[in-house]
């Protein structure tokens, strides 16, 4: 794979002397950027405590707007520590959101619009709750927070920008949220770093500050954000407002920046991928040095492109520093596991021992514990540097929305002698040596690593060399929690087909008419027949005890899904049978044996069936079900499996017809089904409880499955019907 596909003869950066005042730069409006904008001030925040005090003071002197975009908003923030300032008599609030409802009762004019990630409960173990459930901060009249969530499934908005009269912008990887300030140092004992009154690892990461036309631009990507996620369109402020901070001094003056996004597609509006492209760009032009710092690195195009670099003879020495350790066991499985592939690929490729990957150690760190590398940064040589909200890895650049900014040299030492501070004080900061000292050894040594090398202490670069050796099987099942493209839209055409095909065949009316009947039959037949007295609660119990003890029992549990999947009796109530007769966890754990294996069974159906009968039995939405396994494999397979678009044995066969993998059947079957088959265990539990005499039912319990469920279903409802409106919006083909 090359390391970029130009779509235009003149997209292709040029290089050499030759090339004029093109060479000067990467960036193409339209192709790779945003737009390119003048910045009459450039600030780089190095680490959380800059920025939050950076925010404070330019929010002090806001007279209309302050505009925020983030993955996470807390109104707990601490925005600084200065107890003299604190001390003094109506001094503004260190806490974020009294900070912000203070000065919105001081200054009439002033209007916050904060627009957070509307985000899936699975990451609200440290966040808020929204101030609409009445708990915590209640938002002053003119501080608007709403949530923004348009993006697809499994996207979300990543962006960090925060815009002050639009007359500063700060843009890059920091949420105005906990768990995110720190110093430099990055002590292993700072006691300021807690977190709802827990201490939390060190954190290191970074944001710029413009002002002029940058800062403009950026507002203007902020409102379309806002009026994208709320429908409402803010206006932008008259030009002449000054709210840069008195104690900020800029590193750089009257430069050029580049804005480079990345914005899933919407409606007859194509996805923007400028920031990968960018990405591209770069590594292809970098010459001597390529320095990165990142959260994460799972992309496989950008390793390619290093993969190509790595492979020349003449190519740029690359420097690239992580953190030593991932967040929690998901994590570790998933986005580790690839990265550690990516790592193993480079390393293979690095016939020239240019290929050096690190993370920062502190001493005094608890065993478990690391520097959480949260920065998104990269500096090829002395002429490009880019900080943003980016991570390298396949969802930053297709599926969330990002923004990054870029500074290039362009023939000006002072921006070359910055852009090259800038990375050897990022060096320095890990070695916990002055900045001086670091580009003195980079002079001398002519080499980064070698550089890195000649410093001894404690407080350092350590080379990640302690790689797990993961199965291929694990990396592609890791692979679903990085996807490159939004898969929503094809699941969505496939739903809503499909539920129109069956609403033309059989009138909802007549299934209610027929479905009551049905009910009204089984009654009477209870009331008035011997049966009453036969099948009672203590009956039926006892039955399903007996045939539990049976050591054939599971065999046949296990095996009576797959008929009943071919006539579409419902599996729910062979479930709650298994939960009775062999109590709640065996009972789970055989009904899901007895799910995949029915699967596989459909599958291999699949794969002996004639096209035309499988085209026969799947009707037209064959087509669309053949086009999302192929292209999405086990992510396609989970998401059928959670939103039944078809019956659950015609999608079994197709995936056996089209010949996807077996294992993404089986593993997508587990995965899919295993929220419904959980939530039949409790509830059958519980009733079993109640009808045995051997206790009342947990109403907590059924409560918490009921809201769980309830929050699942309106989830993913919201996600489906503002992806079905986006389709709706596109052209016929």
């Amino acid at each position: 794979m090359g390391s970029v596909l130009y779509l235009q003869k003149d997209a292709r950066p040029q290089r050499g002397k030759q090339a004029g005042k093109a060479a000067d730069s990467l960036l193409r409006p339209g192709y790779n950027c945003t737009a390119v904008a003048h910045a009459d001030r450039f600030a780089l925040l190095i680490d959380a405590a800059a920025y939050f005090r950076a925010f404070h003071d330019a929010a002090l002197r806001a007279q209309r707007s302050i505009m925020v975009l983030a993955w996470d908003f807390n109104s707990r923030t601490q925005l600084h520590f200065d107890h003299q300032e604190k001390a003094k008599r109506n001094a503004p609030p260190a806490l974020l959101g009294d900070f912000l409802n203070w000065l919105v009762r001081r200054r009439r004019g002033l209007h916050v619009n904060i627009l957070n990630w509307d985000y899936p409960m699975v990451f609200g173990t440290d966040r808020e709750f929204p101030p609409l459930y009445g708990f915590g901060w209640t938002p002053e009249r003119r501080v608007h927070l709403r949530y923004d969530d348009t993006h697809p499934i499994a996207g979300c908005q990543h962006q960090k920008i925060a815009i002050v009269d639009d007359a500063i912008a700060f843009v890059g990887g920091i949420d105005l949220t906990v768990r995110r300030w720190d110093t430099p140092e990055h002590s292993a004992d700072e006691p300021r770093r807690t977190a709802y009154d827990k201490p939390y690892p060190p954190f290191h990461d970074l944001m710029v500050a413009v002002d002029g036309e940058a800062a403009q631009q950026l507002a203007k990507i902020a409102r379309d954000r806002w009026h994208a996620a709320t429908g409402t369109r803010l206006k932008p402020c008259p030009p002449g407002a000054d709210a840069w901070p008195q104690g900020l001094e800029p590193e750089l003056r009257n430069i050029e920046v580049g804005i480079a996004r990345t914005m899933p597609p919407k409606g007859e509006t194509p996805a923007l991928r400028e920031i990968e492209k960018l990405y591209l760009d770069t590594i292809a032009a970098a010459r001597d040095t390529l320095y990165i710092e990142n959260q994460y690195f799972t992309s496989q195009r950008l390793a390619a492109a290093l993969e190509k670099r790595l492979a020349e003879r003449d190519g740029p020495e690359i420097v690239l520093v992580l953190r030593l350790l991932s967040h929690g066991w998901l994590e570790e499985h998933t986005m580790e596991v690839l990265r550690t592939k990516l790592i193993q690929r480079l390393l293979a490729a690095d016939r020239h021992g240019r290929f050096h990957v690190y993370y920062p150690h502190t001493p005094g760190l608890a065993a478990g514990c690391c520097i959480d590398v949260h920065s998104k940064a990269m500096v090829a040589d002395d002429r490009v540097m880019r900080i943003g909200s980016a991570n390298l890895c396949n969802r930053s650049m297709a599926l969330d929305s990002e923004c990054d900014i870029v500074v290039e040299s362009r023939g000006r030492p002072e921006v070359a002698r910055a852009i090259a501070g800038f990375r050897d004080g990022l060096i320095a900061e890990h070695l916990g040596v002055p900045r001086e000292s670091l580009s003195g050894a980079v002079a001398r040594e002519g080499s980064l690593h070698a550089a890195i090398a000649s410093f001894g202490g404690e407080r350092t670069l350590k080379p990640l060399e302690d790689l797990k050796d993961w199965p291929e099987a694990i990396a592609e099942l890791a692979a679903v929690a990085d996807p490159e493209e939004p898969i929503a839209p094809n699941i969505l055409t496939l739903e809503r087909s499909f539920e129109l095909e069956k609403s033309y065949q059989n009138p909802a009316w007549a299934r209610l008419a027929v479905i009551a009947l049905g009910f009204l039959l089984l009654a009477a037949i209870w009331r008035f027949t011997p049966l009453a007295g036969i099948v009672t609660a203590e009956n039926t119990i006892a039955w399903a005890h007996d045939f539990g003890s049976r050591w054939w029992a599971p065999i046949v549990t296990i095996l009576f899904y797959t008929p009943a999947c071919f006539v579409m009796f419902p599996r729910p109530l062979i479930t709650l049978f298994a939960v009775v007769a062999f109590g709640p966890w065996l009972g789970a754990l055989y009904a899901l044996i007895g799910i995949v294996f029915s699967a596989v069974v459909t599958y291999f159906v699949g794969k002996r069936m004639k096209r035309d009968t499988v085209r026969r039995l799947a009707g037209p939405k064959l087509d669309q079900i053949v086009a999302v396994l192929k292209k999405h494999g086990l992510l396609a397979m989970t998401l059928l499996r959670l939103v039944p678009l078809a019956p659950f044995a015609v999608e079994g066969i197709v995936a056996g017809a089209v010949r996807l993998k077996l294992w993404h059947l089986a593993v997508g079957t587990a995965i899919g089904m295993l929220p419904g088959t959980l939530a039949t265990t409790v509830f059958g539990d519980q009733i079993e409880t109640a009808l045995s005499g051997a206790g009342s039912i947990n109403w907590w319990v059924v409560g918490g499955v009921l809201a769980l469920l309830g929050c699942g279903a309106v989830a993913v409802k919201r996600w489906f019907s503002h992806m079905a409106a986006r389709i709706d919006e596109q052209p016929s083909r």
